[in-house]
């Protein structure tokens, strides 16, 4: 993303579209506000935005619409961890109610969903007053002409109904609000990979059959004061293909975000302050891996954008800026929707190729950081000092309300910390079911072996496994160096394979690749393979080692030498006794080894569909 200055120079060519949306939607939102019939208001609008609505209301206000208008169903599309229903809105016209009939009509597809962290209310409350100006006041209606708009006014449906005033310190009503995790306190925006809840399966299950062609998440921030009522991210570096990366920065920098400003809304990308006491430090980008739902989506070769509206704006700018920036992409998405497609289509064929055929120089990303490279960015912030808390002991920032512009470091140039070349094919042996069943959730084309069968294959062995001290999102994550084999090995009858050469193969390669920061091994799906089972009583292993140096002068010499060398190794007796343990032929020689298999051949082998 590009610095303020920068940015407003290379909406030239885009002005006057963006005048002609400008007027559009002011017109669209002006008609809202003085025209809605009363018992049309939403229950955000009827408290004047004071509330924000029961998980019953929202649901009764969407069967309202439903039975009132044509263009609106409800259906729900799974449950909760605690078994409420996980409602879904669909909006189109000419009944293009489910996926065969929008793709029979032509129709893009969007999908919104509101809060997924249910203290962060504001897209539930814009989604109903959108889907109204839709319905019922049709301000809105022409933005069902090429898509259809799939919205979920409240995905963490057990966190939206434990509703408080204290759910949210930091953030500038509702005067209630839900909570951040579910039933069972997992944030459902780490979940996207390992899909442990019951809301990600159904969730997965959704895009699955629906595969919609843009993905919009809905949040607040949480952090720094400033002036932007709205904050914005998509994921735009070199883990993104190129034909959705060109159309997204085209598409939301270009005509997007400037149609949403010119409804009187101050946007940034979303803004993490790089010291959290000195905004004059700089910021940083984001980098989203594919645990976050808008790091997710461009695995499935989908635009994801991420709404940060800011937590210390009043409720009303809050909830407007939203149904701004959701409305404006409608409108780009009706505006040329084949230009979306086509980058679709291309995204799509582009990562099916990838794993069609292996190349060793063809890697793809697994995970980024951020260079020291910046550039100069306006920021638009507020007055502050910075003082001494006799409280906390240390320093505090206090800030006040004078705006202050502030050209500051943007660091947003990524670099690629770990990469792979894709295999033709993974082999997971049939034991691992939990890994296979979240292979399945996420869709992916799965065939099983008819029969035992040796397979060459590449893997991984690894060594200075660590754990993380405490759990995250009920998981104890694990840390490793891996080291490439390849060998021969047998796999039983019913092993799964994942060809490589499928739209979604990059899902694939995130959750089996121990280097991605969200695999299946960063997770703990595999923690047994790091336990050794078999030991040997000391007084066995004392006799065996002598034994063993007896006989090799070499091994003798390793064992002084690291002795001598490490001091942690000297001083444990543990770790010397097992220095030889690990060298005899009692040693477990599955210990640290990955089970799952890289093909990189054609495979010979007999397979059958996957049940």
């Amino acid at each position: 993303m590009s610095n303020l200055n920068f940015r407003a120079a290379r909406r030239a060519p885009a002005l006057f579209y963006c005048l002609f949306v400008a007027c559009v939607v002011h017109a669209r939102a002006q008609s809202q506000s003085m025209n809605v019939p009363a018992e049309w208001m939403t229950p955000a609008e009827k408290s004047n935005y004071r509330e924000t609505p029961t998980y019953e209301e929202a649901l009764a206000y969407a069967r309202k619409l439903e039975r009132a208008s044509r263009l609106v169903r409800v259906t729900e599309f799974g449950k909760s961890g605690a078994g409420r229903a996980l409602p879904l809105i669909v909006a189109a016209k000419n009944g293009a109610f489910t996926p065969e009939a929008a793709r029979k009509a032509g129709k893009l597809v969007m999908l919104v969903q509101a809060n997924i962290h249910a203290g962060e209310t504001d897209g539930g409350d814009a989604g109903l007053a959108l889907l109204r100006d839709m319905a019922i006041t049709h301000t809105c209606e022409r933005l069902l002409d090429h898509v259809t708009f799939l919205f979920i006014p409240v995905y963490n449906v057990d966190g939206y109904v434990r509703r408080s005033p204290y759910n949210r310190i930091n953030q500038n009503g509702p005067a209630e609000m839900g909570w951040r995790g579910t039933a069972t306190n997992l944030n459902l925006n780490r979940d996207y990979m390992k899909a442990d809840a019951p809301e990600t399966r159904a969730w997965l299950r959704l895009w699955n059959e629906w595969n919609p062609d843009l993905f919009i998440d809905c949040h607040v921030t949480d952090g720094a004061d400033f002036r932007y009522n709205v904050t914005y991210q998509y994921e735009q570096h070199q883990n993104v293909p190129e034909p959705l990366l060109s159309w997204m920065k085209s598409a939301f920098d270009s005509r997007i975000v400037p149609a949403t400003e010119a409804q009187g809304n101050l946007l940034a990308p979303y803004l993490t302050l790089r010291d959290s006491r000195d905004p004059a430090k700089g910021i940083e980008g984001f980098i989203e891996t594919p645990r976050f739902s808008t790091g997710y989506t461009p695995l499935r070769n989908r635009p994801g954008l991420l709404i940060e509206t800011h937590m210390l704006k009043d409720y009303r700018t809050r909830v407007r800026g939203t149904y701004d920036l959701v409305a404006a992409t409608l409108e780009e998405m009706n505006r040329d929707p084949e230009s979306l497609r086509r980058a679709l289509r291309e995204t799509d064929a582009s990562v099916a190729d990838e794993g069609g055929s292996y190349d060793p120089a063809r890697r793809v990303p697994l995970s980024l950081e951020f260079t020291e490279k910046s550039e100069p960015f306006l920021f638009k912030g507020v007055e502050y000092r910075v003082e001494h808390s006799d409280v906390s002991g240390g320093d505090m920032v206090v800030y006040g309300r004078r705006p202050v512009d502030m050209l500051v470091p943007y660091f947003n140039e990524a670099r690629v910390t770990a990469s792979v070349a894709p295999p033709l094919y993974y082999v997971v042996p049939p034991q691992w079911s939990d890994v296979i069943s979240v292979l399945a959730a996420h869709g992916l084309q799965l065939k099983r072996l008819a029969e035992d069968a040796t397979l060459e294959v590449e893997s991984y062995r690894f060594s200075d496994v660590k754990w993380a001290p405490s759990s995250f999102e009920g998981r104890v994550l694990v840390t490793q160096k891996s080291t490439p084999v390849r060998e021969q090995r047998l796999f039983p009858r019913g092993s799964v394979v994942v060809p490589m050469r499928q739209p979604a193969s990059r899902v694939a390669l995130y959750l089996l690749e121990p280097e991605s920061p969200d695999s299946f091994v960063a997770w703990g799906f595999f923690n047994p393979i790091f336990e050794q089972k078999e030991y040997g009583e000391a007084y066995v292993i004392e006799r065996m080692a002598r034994e063993m140096m007896a006989k090799d002068e070499n091994l003798k010499r390793e064992f002084e030498r690291k002795v001598a060398t490490d001091p942690q190794f000297a001083k444990s007796a543990r770790a010397r006794l097992g220095f030889f343990y690990d060298r005899s032929p009692y040693h477990d020689a599955q210990l640290n080894t990955y089970p799952v298999g890289r093909v990189t051949t054609p495979l010979a082998a007999k397979m059958i569909e996957f049940r």
